[in-house]
């Protein structure tokens, strides 16, 4: 059976290592060990921030939508209660964005909900 060097398939994942380790200060961007090491941290990091991520924009809509609330003299908690028993099925996200760019459309909403 033929021997079968494998240098040519090392180099070509130790390069895809290291270019995804670029930018990375002093051996964690040239030594392959460090390199692969720092990689796969950053990758746990990235998830972990996209999770993050989801989490600190509901909270800056909980805090827009309330806001906003206040000049109409009703609570977060009570405005959400009255959304869910008039079926009314818009998320934070879009209630933000109506209570920033479209009030009108906000106090319609509001009205219903009072």
């Amino acid at each position: 059976m033929a021997r079968v060097k494998r240098g040519v398939s090392s180099h070509k994942k130790h390069k895809k290592l290291l270019k995804l380790a670029k930018g990375y200060q002093f051996g964690r961007s040239k030594l392959v060990k460090q390199a692969k090491e720092t990689v796969l941290h950053a990758g746990e990091y990235a998830f972990a921030g996209r999770k993050q991520r989801r989490r600190d924009m509901r909270k800056l809509w909980i805090t827009q939508l309330s806001g906003a609330l206040k000049t109409e003299d009703i609570s977060y908690s009570k405005f959400i209660a009255g959304l869910k028993a008039k079926n009314i099925n818009l998320d934070r996200k879009i209630l933000a964005e109506l209570a920033i760019n479209d009030f009108n459309t906000f106090k319609q909403i509001v009205s219903q909900v009072k």
